[in-house]
């Protein structure tokens, strides 16, 4: 029985070493004036939206050192680098966005038994330059956050924090409209209810990625489809897929030749591994060839048990 393995390496994420110091340099001086104002007009809507704030500064810095450690290469000891690490840092986010979710409406339920008047004018200015500030920033990671949980982990913080700014400008505005208490928390409890929304599918994601299991965007029957679409494969086994890192995939497949097989096992390899490339971005490929008498393979006895 011949062993032949193919390899493809992608050439790493985008650089968002912009985007995370802007934000994390502009939400951090952002903070430092909120929380000023907050104590100035004693505030607790901007104390409470400054903390918030630095939650999600926490987040990006998470993300942050999951993107830096995605980028060290590997080593004699760690063969995949420290790819993994913005697997755990979409996840470690997404804990944190819950958490946030949670201060939030508890804070929210709060104000519906011991209204707290919102503050004037000066307050919504504030939140409002928030709502800008935090708004650009995820828009710096709007474009990757479909290709890469932990930049989608780093965008939902961000957006989130917009949200949340705009719900304190707006429940200030209806406040001062209609003077209302009952504004303020009910608006904040939709917030959170939104923010919940989005955080479930990181968490759902990045739980399921650390747990080796198919990326979300992968068909495991279809990819199984291609491989066996080729002339010469007979049969596929022993089929594992599994995320590196947020943004590369791995995939280890035994493939079965036919016993009349003609073409040499690189052909086939090349071709496949080219496929897998283009139809599922799947760039870090090990392929095995066997014979029919050699496919009995023990670990497909131990997966059935």
């Amino acid at each position: 029985m011949g062993h032949h393995h193919s390899h493809s390496h992608s050439h790493g994420p985008p650089n968002y070493r912009f985007a995370f110091a802007f934000g994390i340099g502009l939400n951090a001086i952002y903070i430092a004036i909120e929380t000023a104002y907050g104590l100035a007009s004693d505030s607790l809507a901007l104390l409470a939206d400054a903390g918030h704030n630095l939650s999600d500064v926490l987040g990006l810095l998470l993300a942050w050192a999951g993107y830096r450690l995605s980028r060290i290469p590997r080593s004699t000891r760690r063969t995949y680098g420290w790819r993994s690490g913005s697997i755990l840092a979409a996840f470690l986010n997404a804990l944190l966005l819950l958490v946030a979710v949670g201060t939030i409406s508890w804070h929210a339920i709060l104000r519906f038994s011991h209204p707290v008047p919102v503050a004037g004018n000066t307050i919504m200015v504030v939140a409002g330059i928030g709502v800008v500030i935090n708004l650009a920033t995820a828009l710096l990671f709007l474009r990757g956050r479909k290709q890469d949980i932990n930049i989608q982990g780093a965008f939902l913080h961000m957006a989130a924090d917009a949200g949340v700014s705009l719900g304190v400008v707006f429940a200030g505005l209806m406040t001062r409209l209609y003077a209302a208490t009952w504004i303020d928390p009910s608006v904040s409890l939709l917030v959170a209810f939104v923010i919940l929304i989005s955080t479930w599918g990181l968490l759902r994601d990045s739980t399921s990625l650390l747990l080796h299991a198919v990326p979300p965007a992968i068909d495991p029957v279809k990819v199984t489809g291609v491989l066996e679409s080729h002339r010469e494969v007979q049969s596929v086994h022993d089929l594992h897929i599994w995320a590196m890192s947020t943004t590369e995939t791995a995939l280890t497949a035994h493939l079965v030749v036919k016993d009349d097989n003609r073409s040499p096992h690189d052909e086939i390899i090349v071709a496949l591994r080219e496929t897998l490339k283009h139809e599922f971005a799947i760039e870090h490929v090990t392929l095995q060839i066997e014979s029919r008498a050699a496919s009995d393979c023990p670990q497909d006895n131990l997966d059935s048990v």
